[in-house]
């Protein structure tokens, strides 16, 4: 799928580490940080959450939600968030459905290896549901600093 800025990000539900189903629609009204990350407890992807974790009352105050999306099942979403004390939800999205939505699983290759997985994305949901900035091929160092200043730039009321 191609997705375009300023149109409607696409619309998902997913079981999350709370026990409950999320979807997308449930944060209409917010600003939506959307992050699709490789797999838990990498290093490259413990780095992003924590970074994440310690901006999170800046995003909160600018009327911003973090979800964290990847492969993972719940189970191990839980042990991430407690061992790093995550202040946000992390998706499991086992069959890679959403990340094949926003085109974010792609073929990869590690040491002559090639497999599919997530290519480390963040996307940014306006209040009212639409695409307004996406990065592709996330560098971990600075991003989040990126994000932050996008939203308090673009997006502040």
């Amino acid at each position: 799928m191609n997705l375009q800025i300023g149109q409607e990000a696409p619309l998902f539900s997913l079981p999350a580490n709370n026990g409950e189903v999320v979807s997308l629609e449930d944060y209409r009204g917010k600003h939506v940080i959307l992050y699709f990350y490789p797999k838990d407890m990498t290093p490259g992807c413990t780095t992003q959450a924590c970074d994440f974790r310690d901006e999170v009352e800046n995003f909160s105050a600018l009327n911003t939600v973090i979800i964290g999306v990847s492969p993972d099942p719940v189970s191990r979403h839980e042990k991430f968030i407690e061992k790093y004390q995550l202040p946000f939800i992390l998706l499991a999205d086992e069959e890679h459905q959403v990340a094949e939505q926003y085109g974010v699983w792609k073929l990869k290759k590690n040491f002559g290896k090639e497999y599919m997985g997530i290519e480390r994305s963040t996307f940014i949901i306006d209040k009212d549901g639409k695409l307004v900035k996406e990065w592709r091929k996330v560098k971990v160092k600075d991003h989040v600093q990126e994000a932050l200043t996008f939203v308090k730039d673009e997006l502040s009321e």
